[in-house]
């Protein structure tokens, strides 16, 4: 999955654990921008280090997996937790093949192995 915005917020990283450590961002996500949306995501581990190359007002893309978490607490009640990891971090633009950067269709004929005058013998 992935979304383009503007970076509104970034916050320190966090040491969770002795092996675990996270970053937090906030993205302003304005599909219907009379209406913009405020994402929080969050990198952990090395990927925390991805946001080392940006700073709030950036325009983003962010590639994510939607992660979800049960747990069941002292009382035997389940709690559901929602968290969106980023995994990559690219200046909107960048990475993206524009219609100009693609090599034109011109030209190109069937590979060898396709028969052109021979009729096929599938039933469909």
């Amino acid at each position: 999955m992935n979304i383009s915005g503007s970076i509104v917020e970034l916050m320190d990283e966090q040491q969770v654990t002795d092996t675990f450590k996270k970053r937090e961002f906030v993205v302003e996500f304005a599909e219907n921008p009379q209406y913009p949306e405020y994402v929080k995501f969050e990198l952990i581990q090395d990927k925390c280090a991805l946001l080392d190359a940006h700073k709030v007002g950036d325009k983003v893309v962010v590639h994510f997996n939607l992660k979800g978490r049960k747990w069941t607490d002292k009382e035997g009640q389940v709690k559901y937790f929602n968290s969106l990891q980023a995994w990559r971090l690219d200046a909107e633009g960048e990475n993206q093949a524009s219609a100009t950067d693609m090599a034109p269709l011109d030209g190109l004929s069937e590979p060898g192995w396709i028969a052109d005058d021979k009729e096929d013998d599938l039933p469909f």
